[in-house]
């Protein structure tokens, strides 16, 4: 074999070896889709209530479901968003035989991350998949907590990322939850941008606002309200 031959062989070979080195290290790009919806019965737990109609669509990675959801998506970046899990549950009781009596309901959110296809669930505190009303601001997530035992109602600010809250707040003390309606601990919170600001109600009227700095909360009060509607 000719010294000009041998070394073209090396050659291709190393270039070869390299190519699939480099193939092996590029990462795999995902496919992140959200599928069709539909419309399921959402039973809400009391005996008498009847069922509200809750629509969910599945997650689906690279084609592949992953998880169910319901309700819009939020997105946090470009990469990632949050979205509502739903999920079926099995309310047969253990007397009972024959198919698996399945009942849909409400989870906690998920993060679901576009380029990796990774879905994680988010943990968040004192959140009540039934009672807590939530709104999203960039990567904070605003709702209304309940205490195990069902009568306090606490204002959290929960940012992603971090273990803690960066706000839990009681706002009542002795509340009675309706068994039968959803998302009852209080309103929706309602965020302002410039400053950056979060209200929470409770029955219609306005029971704390809180200011957001990063990780610090500060609680605005009701001069400072007047003085800003005021300049506007």
């Amino acid at each position: 074999m000719s010294s000009k031959c041998f070394c073209f062989l090396l050659m291709a070979a190393v270039l070869s070896g390299t190519l699939q080195k480099s193939a092996a290290a590029a990462p795999k790009t995902h496919v992140v889709t959200l599928g069709k919806t539909s419309s399921v019965a959402w039973y809400t737990g009391t005996k008498d209530a009847k069922p509200l109609t809750m629509k969910i669509h599945p997650v689906l990675v690279d084609g592949r479901q992953k998880e169910y959801a319901t309700g819009p998506s939020h997105d946090i970046t470009e990469r990632l968003f949050v979205i509502r899990r739903a999920f079926r549950v099995n309310d047969s009781l253990p007397d009972e035989s024959g198919t698996p009596r399945w009942l849909w309901q409400r989870g906690g959110w998920l993060l679901v991350d576009r380029v990796s296809g990774h879905v994680s669930p988010v943990n968040l505190p004192d959140f009540d998949p039934f009672y807590s009303p939530i709104s999203w601001y960039r990567e904070y997530a605003a709702y209304c907590g309940t205490s195990e035992d069902g009568k306090k109602v606490y204002a959290v600010v929960f940012q992603l990322g971090r273990r803690k809250p960066l706000l839990k707040k009681v706002l009542a003390a002795d509340f009675n939850l309706d068994d039968s309606v959803p998302d009852s601990a209080c309103d929706t919170p309602v965020w302002q941008r410039s400053p950056s600001r979060v209200a929470f109600g409770l029955e219609g009227k306005i029971a704390e606002t809180f200011s957001i700095h990063g990780q610090l909360v500060d609680l605005v009060s009701n001069d400072d309200d007047d003085s800003d509607q005021a300049e506007k």
